[in-house]
């Protein structure tokens, strides 16, 4: 496999979908950094990358903050002499109404989710013009579609970035930048589990997650790996007449109506 020789990525988050897709652009041979907040997470893809002989690079960043914004993308092109793929996978996942959800907490959900996004783009845009074109893959959500209750800050940071991938798509088609998105459904993650935590505390995680599967017509959740099969795809050469769309890995979940 070397869909991605000669390529330079950034993938922001280190857990989970980031984890994933990370690793995937790695074992094409794409020269990726990794940027994550959560320590831990960092450290854990560090040492696993160096395990399975990955050309990753972690790198310590807040993407919320326009300073590691910058310093994580000066660090690619110091790195790797370039970029060309940037994928926009870090996010938190705060719950509660609109009553519920305090400013502060809103304001972060928007900051880590849509901001990030913003500060990555407006960032690595110009270096992939430098490099001829590129390819930008949002992580949102089916949850930017339709909703459950109590997500607010949540589903508007989702919805937004919907709405930023078709701007970028379309702002940048003139210099062969790419931008798309994916939903996906229920995957198993670190952010999965925090919901199976707040919502059946009482129940193990993996029979939360079975719960969960059920609502898909697939009967079950999916996995990290199914996501970034994906972004890997929307990046490479093989998605060349694909932008401004975003694609479901859902299961299912949003083809049918809750009737029975």
């Amino acid at each position: 496999m070397s869909d991605f020789e000669g390529k330079a990525a950034i993938v922001t988050g280190t857990t989970g979908i980031a984890k994933a897709v990370a690793k995937r652009l790695a074992r094409g041979r794409a020269r990726v950094l990794a940027c994550g907040i959560d320590a831990a997470a960092n450290t854990a893809l560090k040492s696993e990358a160096a395990s399975e002989g990955l050309p990753i690079e972690v790198h310590r960043c807040d993407v919320s903050s326009s300073a590691d914004a910058k310093d994580a993308v000066e660090k690619c092109i110091r790195l790797f002499g370039g970029l060309d793929i940037l994928i926009n996978s870090a996010a938190i996942h705060p719950y509660g109404t609109v009553t519920e959800t305090d400013l502060e907490t809103w304001n972060r959900c928007l900051s880590v989710n849509v901001t990030g996004i913003f500060l990555f783009a407006r960032l690595c845009v110009p270096e992939m013009k430098q490099r001829g074109g590129g390819a930008i893959v949002n992580i949102a959500s089916v949850q930017g579609h339709a909703c459950q209750r109590g997500v607010a800050a949540y589903v508007t940071s989702k919805g937004a970035i919907l709405s930023l991938t078709r701007a970028l798509a379309l702002d940048y088609a003139d210099a062969s930048i790419r931008v798309n998105s994916i939903s996906p459904g229920s995957i198993a993650t670190p952010m999965l589990e925090l919901a199976a935590r707040t919502f059946s505390p009482e129940l193990p995680v993996r029979e939360v997650f079975e719960r969960f599967g059920h609502a898909h017509p697939l009967g079950r959740v999916g996995t990290p790996e199914e996501v970034a099969e994906l972004a890997a795809f929307l990046a490479s050469s093989k998605a060349s007449f694909c932008t401004g769309g975003d694609y479901l890995v859902d299961g299912g979940l949003l083809a049918g109506l809750a009737v029975k």
